[in-house]
């Protein structure tokens, strides 16, 4: 595993970040990731050279299972061997019925909930708090300022923000320059080569601002590790899933990636796939770890040891300019245009 430099932060962290939103999560019942398994492949990430684990306040049934989990992992082991990473914004179940400052952005939550992060890591820092959400309600002078305030502190050194309009993106940026504040160093977008929407902006502002991006969902909710088939080459949302796969279970799926973009560009990652010996997911990672024009670190989120054992391979993969373009140009119809969705 290489390492490299986020962003423009003096962090260094691996090319792949593990993400941890399933342990403790429970859906339908179903404990998704437990205690043994979260801790177990915590030790794989660990033995694969991952040293950036990405995680929030509310992952779990309860919220706060997964800092926990990790806290106690945590415990173990050295903990300057790796970079925390945790969130705030939405509301917080873990001590009953949320009250009605117990979301958003606000000075109140935010203090209460960086508390009880560091508490369930079992750490007196974070190494990346990020602003889970955009906050309408409450200005993002109050949240800049608080959060410049905890950095003084010493409770987080980094600060990042995921999910927000690019224009959004760059009023945090002026609020916190203008006042002399912490600015987000890194971001967490939505980001694939199938992407529903264009996020061209967005990214614009990031290589403009030299700002690391750290997408979530990089192989598009498993879409992109071609374990799915178009049934009907009229209708991208017709598709032919494996039982109990995350397109029966998951109804965000037909509207965020069965599209005909998403069809032609797995289309284009399969092929390049077959070219290079590897999977479709291990080029998916690839394609976005090999941006250019910023540091771009997926964050993977296996269910088994197997899986992210073949996540960590592509990060031997290396594609070619013309492999890499033919990924992004499977997402323009001959005119030029994205693919509708």
């Amino acid at each position: 595993m290489d390492y490299r430099r986020l962003g423009n932060t003096g962090l260094n962290v691996s090319e792949l970040c593990f993400g941890t939103w399933r342990f403790g999560r429970e859906t339908n019942g179903v404990v998704e990731t437990g205690r043994e398994e979260a801790h177990e492949l915590l030790d794989a990430a660990a033995d694969h050279g991952i040293n950036f684990i990405d995680t929030a306040n509310v992952y779990g049934t309860p919220n706060g299972k997964s800092e926990e989990y990790i806290g106690e992992w945590l415990a173990e082991r050295e903990r300057e061997d790796y970079v925390i990473a945790s969130k705030v914004y939405f509301p917080f179940d873990g001590r009953g019925e949320p009250g009605p400052n117990d979301s958003g952005l606000g000075r109140k939550h935010i203090r209460a909930q960086v508390e009880g992060t560091l508490d369930r890591l079992d750490t007196d820092y974070l190494d990346i708090y990020y602003i889970h959400r955009w906050d309408e309600e409450t200005p993002i002078e109050e949240t800049m300022r608080v959060l410049d305030e905890l950095v003084s502190e010493g409770k987080i050194h980094y600060l990042g923000a995921s999910t927000m309009a690019a224009w959004q993106l760059m009023k945090a940026l002026w609020t916190a320059d203008a006042n002399d504040y912490a600015r987000f160093d890194v971001v967490q977008p939505l980001h694939h080569a199938g992407y529903y929407e264009d996020v061209s902006e967005y990214l614009d502002v990031c290589a403009d601002q030299d700002l690391a991006v750290c997408p979530y969902s990089p192989l598009a909710g498993g879409f992109l590790t071609g374990k799915y088939e178009r049934a009907d080459p009229d209708d991208p949302k017709q598709v032919i899933a494996p039982d109990g796969s995350r397109a029966s279970l998951d109804d965000r799926f037909e509207r965020f990636y069965l599209s005909e973009r998403g069809w032609r560009v797995l289309d284009a990652v399969r092929k390049v796939a077959d070219e290079c010996d590897a999977t479709p997911a291990q080029v998916a990672l690839a394609w976005l770890t090999e941006w250019d024009e910023f540091t771009c670190v997926p964050i993977v989120g296996a269910r088994t040891t197997d899986q992210l054992a073949e996540n960590v391979a592509a990060t031997d993969l290396d594609l070619s300019d013309a492999q890499w373009d033919r990924i992004m140009d499977a997402r323009y119809d001959p005119d030029g245009n994205l693919w509708g969705h």
